[in-house]
Order: structure tokens, then sequence, then C-alpha cells
């Protein structure tokens, strides 16, 4: 169980990101007070995190329903993940901007900056019913919230974190999190290949 709660932390920490989100976070709550500040960052970690908490409860249910199969899924996720952590590798991950008239609490820093596709496929594979039990998905989930509270304490600290660490400090942190991230991706493809391997297509 504890080797499981820290692949899952690792996982859905290098996934949500809250290094990330805070250097997102700071340039578009530059111009609001430091108490709005902190009910934008309350709101968007609310936001995000039910959405990462209904994937986690039904998006292999609603995988079922379109028949997808988990494996299938694990694979593209890899991919995907894989790609996500290479685009923080080398710096190309973008936020965009927040739609004009809208909550920046949901847009962006909500979707797609905390529950972003990568967080997302990332609850989705750590919770399989047929390799996990419910204790195993619930010790996720509970995973799953120490990491979004990790990432409100972040975006709460926003103002003393970003002059500590820096534009420099920030970018290297997010390098090091994107070349984790493709190393679990790896992994989750190699264990992917391994079960179609294994267990031959449904006729």
């Amino acid at each position: 169980m504890i080797q499981q709660a820290i692949r899952d932390f690792l996982m859905l920490l290098v996934t949500i990101d809250p290094i990330g989100t805070l250097a997102i976070f700071v340039p578009i709550t530059s111009a609001v007070s430091h108490h709005e500040k902190a009910r934008i960052a309350r709101r968007a970690v609310i936001y995000g995190g039910l959405v990462l908490i209904g994937f986690l409860i039904a998006g292999q249910l609603l995988l079922s329903g379109i028949g997808v199969r988990l494996v299938s899924f694990q694979l593209a996720g890899g991919v995907i993940l894989f790609l996500f952590g290479l685009q923080m590798v080398f710096g190309t991950v973008t936020a965009g901007g927040a739609e004009p008239g809208h909550d920046v609490a949901v847009f962006p820093l909500a979707l797609p900056v905390i529950a972003n596709p990568g967080s997302i496929l990332a609850v989705v594979l750590l919770t399989d019913n047929h390799r996990q039990s419910i204790a195993q998905q619930a010790l996720t989930g509970a995973v799953l919230l120490v990491v979004l509270a990790i990432t409100l304490v972040t975006l709460l600290l926003a103002q003393p974190i970003h002059r500590v660490l820096g534009s420099t400090g920030s970018n290297v942190l997010v390098r090091v999190m994107g070349l984790l991230l493709a190393a679990l991706a790896a992994e989750q493809i190699v264990a992917g290949v391994e079960q179609l391997i294994g267990r031959p297509a449904p006729a």
C-alpha cells in the first residue's frame, strides 16, 4: 500500500503540477487583491478537484459504456502523458489566456490547468476496477486530495514562493516534473503492452 501511495502521489503530483499551476496563477491574478487571489485559488482547486474525482469514480464506467477497454485507454493515455511530459521538459506547455467575461478560477485554472488531460488520464488509469480493489481506489482518492491540498497551499503562498524560486527556479522544477512524468508514462505503456501480449483481444 505504501508503494502504491508513493506511485500514485508521484503520478498525480507531476500531472496536476502545483508549480506549473503557480506559474500560471501569478500572472493572471496580478491585478486583483490578496483576498480575491485566495478566493480564486480555493475555487480553482475545488472545481478542478470535482472534475478529477468525477473521473476517478465514473471514468472507467464511461469507457465501458462506449466500448473502450482500459488497456487501450492505458496505452493511449501513456502516449499522451509521455508527450505532455516532453512538452513540460522542452517548455512548450502554454496556458492560454482567460476567456473574456469568464471566471479565471474555472478557465484556465480549474480547466485545463489543474484538471488537465494528463491528470484526468492518470486518475482513470490509477483506479482500474480490474486491478485495484475498492480499498486501493480509496487510497488513490485520498492521495488525490493530498495533492489538491498541496496545490491549494502552493497557490495561497503564490507570491512568496514565486519570489523565492524566481522564473528560473520555476522553469527548472517544471522540467524535472516533466521528466518524471515521461518516465512514469513509459511504465504505463510497457504495462499496457505486456497486458495485451498476455491477454488477446476479445473476438
